[in-house]
């Protein structure tokens, strides 16, 4: 939707000019703009057309577009300070010495939400950078109640049309499953596979050479699918540790095992109770589609403070809830009445809150989501025992593989012997005085000679730009046509050779010395944050710091790291050591 005319905005500012009469031949401008997968657009087609209102806003007037800063794959709805070219502009706006004048946006849709314009137009006004906008004609003048109006009623729009595009899209998808039962995306389930079906019936996406696929049984899985609810719902059936174990036993791969490709991440030499319960609690496997399992919910990331806006939380919607088709669209492995008879016996058989999904922890665990096994590398989980936090690992009692990894039937540690010791050494690593010594030891463990060179082009390319900007600036002054189109070309020469030495540089593990002094820079205001917060709080500070630590009982030791990898390590002793 387009705003109003320029010729609207004299009659909606009460005879007030919407652009200052005398306009300086030389006026730089910074550029933003925004593009995010909801707006169903090509990112450099967005950011083109962006372009392109904004230059037909400020060449009339003599501006030239010397800074551009352009977020991909970022939401509307969230605010500048979490976007990060929107970040990166309001910190040009604090420096001084910014190579630019104005800033210019295409498309106010794009980069205002609700009540975002009210929040972050301040800040140009305090550093008295003028925001221009085409709706208005020129600048935004802070003093005048048409141009707020305007900009403040396309924020209400911008959060409206994306309202109206989840309505659309989810309206959309429970229509499908509904009446078609058509294949919606997404990892087909264990015990399946997917089968072409012909070419899609969207003639956009046909033309792109994109299928219509649905599930088919899979010869070898959908037999262990059939064994699992048979043990289940049997009379005097097994339970899901139970059917975990035999399944172990007997050799079958687990459905990790079964596409490594897909999950690097996971263990895959046994099944665990886990992935039967979530076999048993699939209803795709009566040979209906399902949609609206889950939901997606957005959240106040600080209820103190509304304007850092929200966080996408996935939660569980009740079983009324669920979309269900009509009829039966793939193959069947189990009848309605055996998944209904393996649902009911799994909520008889829960007790006390552990069906309850997303039910959060009673305690504070500190260190939740960090700490891992040193046996088996799993997550070791949260108990509470004697008034104090434990963390410990079950293995034995999910998997039989017991006298393979020789692991313990349970692994206990408690939080208080690596509490201080952690937060120790995150005060002392990152405080101002050490950053030289702490970059210099991370140096050696990370960096490589492949990231260096790759990081040394990288400048000398934006060397290149800035030196082509300042020589584009120079033709509009005036200078020698001649003089300057020489040195544009050299710079253009220059740039392709270091463009061909980027392309063929060697990728390594390492990341660059400049590289690490950024992150440590960011990383020690967290530490500082993690170390006076409260228990509570922690655990969420800990894993934006990227702390991650791994137990090993054979030595009583704990291994502490900072991500990214390969990270800064600090061993610490535990039960009778240092």
């Amino acid at each position: 939707m387009n705003g109003p005319k320029e010729g609207n905005v004299a009659e909606l500012s009460q005879g007030e000019a919407a652009v200052p009469e005398s306009v300086p031949s030389s006026l730089r401008f910074a550029f933003y703009g925004r593009v995010s997968t909801e707006d169903n657009q090509d990112p450099d087609a967005s950011r083109a057309w962006q372009l392109r209102r904004a230059r037909g806003l400020i060449e009339p007037k003599g501006g030239v577009i010397v800074a551009e800063f352009f977020d991909v794959d970022k939401s509307r709805s969230i605010p500048w300070s979490r976007r990060p070219y929107a970040a990166a502009l309001i910190d040009e706006l604090k420096n001084p010495q910014r190579n630019f004048d104005a800033v210019v946006i295409g498309e106010p849709h794009r980069a205002f939400y609700g009540n975002q314009y009210s929040l972050t137009f301040p800040l140009f006004e305090h550093f008295q950078v003028p925001l221009w906008v085409p709706e208005v004609g020129g600048p935004i003048d802070p003093a005048n109640e048409a141009h707020d109006m305007i900009m403040g009623v396309f924020g209400g729009l911008s959060k409206g049309e994306r309202n109206r595009i989840k309505i659309r899209v989810r309206s959309a998808m429970a229509a499908m499953t509904v009446t078609e039962g058509r294949y919606l995306g997404g990892r087909p389930p264990y015990g399946y596979r997917l089968a072409d079906v012909g070419p899609h019936p969207n003639p956009a996406k046909a033309a792109d050479g994109k299928r219509l696929k649905r599930l088919e049984a899979h010869p070898v899985h959908s037999l262990v699918v059939k064994w699992i609810f048979a043990q289940y719902i049997k009379q005097h059936g097994r339970g899901l540790t139970d059917i975990a174990e035999e399944l172990t036993r007997q050799g079958i791969p687990s459905p990790s095992a079964s596409d490594p490709a897909r999950n690097p991440h996971r263990d895959q030499f046994a099944w665990s109770k886990s992935a039967v319960r979530t076999i048993i609690n699939n209803p795709r496997y009566t040979g209906r589609e399902v949609w609206n399992k889950q939901r997606k919910d957005e959240v106040l990331i600080d209820v103190d403070d509304v304007a850092l806006g929200h966080m996408t939380k996935m939660r569980w919607n009740d079983r009324s809830d669920w979309i269900w088709s009509e009829y039966k669209v793939h193959d069947e492995l189990i009848s309605i009445e055996d998944f209904e008879r393996a649902d009911r016996l799994r909520q008889s058989r829960a007790r006390g809150s552990y069906c309850k999904k997303g039910n959060p922890a009673s305690r504070p665990y500190v260190f939740r989501g960090c700490l891992r096994c040193g046996y088996c590398r799993r997550k070791m989980q949260g108990s509470w025992n004697n008034r104090q936090a434990y963390y410990r690992c079950r293995f034995a009692s999910e998997y039989a593989l017991v006298n393979e990894l020789d692991h313990p039937k349970v692994v206990y540690l408690r939080e208080a012997e690596i509490l201080g010791e952690v937060e120790g050494w995150l005060a002392t690593a990152f405080t101002e005085e050490r950053v030289a010594a702490v970059i210099d030891m991370m140096a050696a463990q990370m960096t490589d000679p492949d990231a260096q060179k790759v990081a040394d082009l990288r400048k000398q390319l934006s060397r290149c730009d800035r030196k082509l900007v300042q020589y584009r600036a120079a033709l509009d002054a005036g200078a020698d046509i001649a003089e300057v189109t020489g040195w544009i070309n050299d710079v253009k020469k220059e740039q392709v050779r270091l463009e061909h030495e980027l392309k063929a540089a060697p990728r390594g593990s390492g990341i660059s010395r400049d590289e690490i002094a950024e992150l440590l820079q960011r990383t020690g205001g967290l530490a500082q944050l993690a170390i006076n917060a409260e228990p509570e709080d922690k655990a969420d500070l800990y894993q934006q710091l990227g702390l991650t630590m791994t137990y090993y009982p054979q030595r009583r030791e704990v291994e502490a790291r900072v991500i990214p990898e390969p990270p800064h390590v600090r061993s610490v002793r535990v039960r009778g050591g240092t």
